[in-house]
């Protein structure tokens, strides 16, 4: 009988004293994996998270802590990978809480697919009003844009899976994360994978689950940042993945213009008198076209989401939504912009938000 081949899993983590441990403890105690070490990368924390990770590796011998002085997310990553001794690799993330199966789930699926990346769903575990809000939406096409790797269902080939069990071998082929991308760096590994030759399979029997940003101004920052760094990669790549990913830029240009337009017109009826009886009417139509029926395409998926997670969140879930696109729209514009005047990155945009 051959031996099991050996896993990595790579945690990228800084100032996680909440959750830290809580999810280290539900990677060492992985079922049916005889062979693991658990490679904790830390971005020099201030919270007592070293101590924590100290005290967990005296514990188990299969921990290991790596600190990371560049502090930013991929380069966590290549450094744990960089260590890696496993066949496999597996991306986890400090905030989440896994399956005692994960790890054995991705295994049994990689080999039966020989698919070079595989992953599953990711499900919230909301405490709040706000978080069970931001939980809903996200698994709503309109805030996903038809992207089946949202899906809790899904299981088939897929552009890109969260956190992601690659082969190891695989990074010595493509390259590892770019660092240049503090976030999205996920999406343009996927990218090189594909372009490469490679697949990547989803399987909802591989389950995580996370926890949901806690306000809408904490999503709205997140997905600014995604919308501008969205921007860097598909000028890397010179592609543009899916046409999903300009729609939210296109309608907050099309809405700021509106807005202008709108803004102009009243004012210049103001300034100057109308016969009409109602000048701010006209003066407002190019808004109206615009925002009415956003409203109505949000209410309608309000309406569809609530039923399924709860009617008492129906109030808030049109904010929800806005928040998505008009957060990654702004982003992305902001994205272009900055890449046509060759300005460097805001330090809003350097900074992960949580």
């Amino acid at each position: 009988m051959s031996k099991a081949p050996r896993i990595s899993a790579v945690i990228p983590c800084r100032d996680e004293a909440l959750r830290i441990e809580a999810c280290v403890r539900s990677v060492l105690a992985q079922e049916d994996v005889s062979d693991l070490e658990v490679i904790v990368l830390d971005g020099l924390s201030t919270d007592g998270t070293s101590a924590i990770l100290d005290r967990l590796r005296a514990e188990d011998s299969r921990l290991r802590v790596i600190p990371n002085p560049l502090v930013t997310t991929p380069a966590a990553m290549n450094l744990g990978i960089k260590a890696a001794t496993g066949t496999y690799v597996a991306i986890m993330g400090a905030h989440n809480r896994y399956a005692p199966d994960y790890l054995a789930r991705c295994l049994e699926i990689a080999q039966a697919t020989k698919a070079d990346n595989v992953g599953g769903v990711v499900i919230a575990e909301p405490d709040t009003y706000i978080e069970r809000a931001i939980a809903a939406a996200h698994h709503s096409p309109l805030s996903a844009g038809g992207s089946r790797w949202h899906s809790v269902s899904y299981e088939g080939l897929t552009p890109s899976v969260w956190g992601g069990f690659y082969l190891r071998r695989m990074f010595e082929e493509i390259g590892g994360f770019d660092e240049a991308l503090i976030r999205n760096q996920d999406d343009e590994l996927n990218l090189r994978l594909i372009d490469a030759g490679g697949t990547i399979w989803q399987s909802p029997r591989i389950r995580s689950w996370y926890r949901p940003r806690s306000s809408l101004v904490g999503l709205f920052r997140q997905y600014l940042q995604y919308g501008y760094w969205k921007v860097h990669v598909i000028r890397k790549h010179r592609a543009i993945s899916s046409p999903r990913h300009i729609i939210p830029p296109l309608f907050v240009v099309s809405l700021s213009i509106a807005s202008l337009v709108s803004g102009w017109r009243m004012l210049e009826a103001g300034r100057h008198g109308t016969a009409a009886a109602h000048p701010w009417l006209r003066a407002t139509m190019p808004l109206t076209i615009i925002g009415i029926p956003y409203t109505a395409v949000t209410g309608i998926a309000s309406i569809g989401t609530a039923r399924t997670y709860g009617w008492d969140l129906f109030p808030i879930l049109p904010a929800t939504f806005t928040c998505f696109h008009i957060g990654y729209g702004a982003g992305f514009v902001m994205g272009v912009g900055n890449v046509l005047m060759r300005r460097p990155t805001p330090n809003a945009m350097s900074r992960l938000t949580r």
